[in-house]
């Protein structure tokens, strides 16, 4: 079966109710381009962010190999993240409008497997290196503190972890396969339809 299918113009000779093509690629450009803006905002946010660190370290310089690691561990933990993430960029650039109905669905697979690998895997790996680094790097400066105000520095960074992982994760997983799958879901739609003729 040829996968190359002019479908655009089998699809404008349709005349039953179906999905607008045209409105369905301008939600995957509207998607693809939403996607693309928050893979460079997610770089600039984490390079600023490790740069700020190494700033403080720099700046403060920390006398306890644990301040040290935990600080290596947090910009580690944002540059291997990044370096998963940025993967995603040439899947969502290579989009585009000349694409047949069999690779968009190939290239919204794709997609979907690497999101999966971050929501999954990789949000694990964050999340654990994230709160190992915070947690050494905070050793030296509760050591300096009263037991109460310590636990209480923990006990803060414990909840806004917890409050990250638990709810906003979530939240987001949710809101990005729900889009994701939808588009897929009308692909498909379209390409089963392309097929029955």
């Amino acid at each position: 079966m040829d996968t190359n299918i002019d479908f655009k113009n089998i699809w404008k000779q349709q005349t039953s109710n179906k999905p607008n093509l045209e409105e369905l690629l301008g939600k995957l450009k509207k998607f693809k381009n939403e996607n693309l803006r928050k893979i460079i905002i997610m770089n600039v946010l984490l390079i600023v962010t490790s740069i700020g660190i190494a700033f403080i370290w720099y700046q403060f310089q920390p006398q306890l190999m644990t301040t040290k690691a935990g600080i290596i561990l947090v910009i580690l933990a944002m540059v291997i993240f990044l370096l998963v993430y940025n993967k995603m960029f040439m899947i969502f650039y290579t989009i585009d409008n000349t694409q047949s109905n069999s690779q968009y669905l190939q290239s919204l697979y794709s997609v979907k497997n690497k999101q999966k690998f971050i929501q999954t895997t990789m949000l694990n790996v964050y999340f654990i290196m994230l709160f190992l680094g915070i947690c050494l790097y905070m050793y030296e400066y509760t050591l300096q503190m009263t037991s109460l105000y310590a636990l209480l520095a923990y006990t803060l960074m414990i909840v806004w972890i917890g409050f990250n992982w638990f709810y906003i994760r979530p939240k987001t997983i949710k809101k990005q396969e729900a889009k994701l799958n939808g588009l897929i879901n009308k692909f498909e739609e379209i390409n089963n339809q392309l097929q029955d003729l």
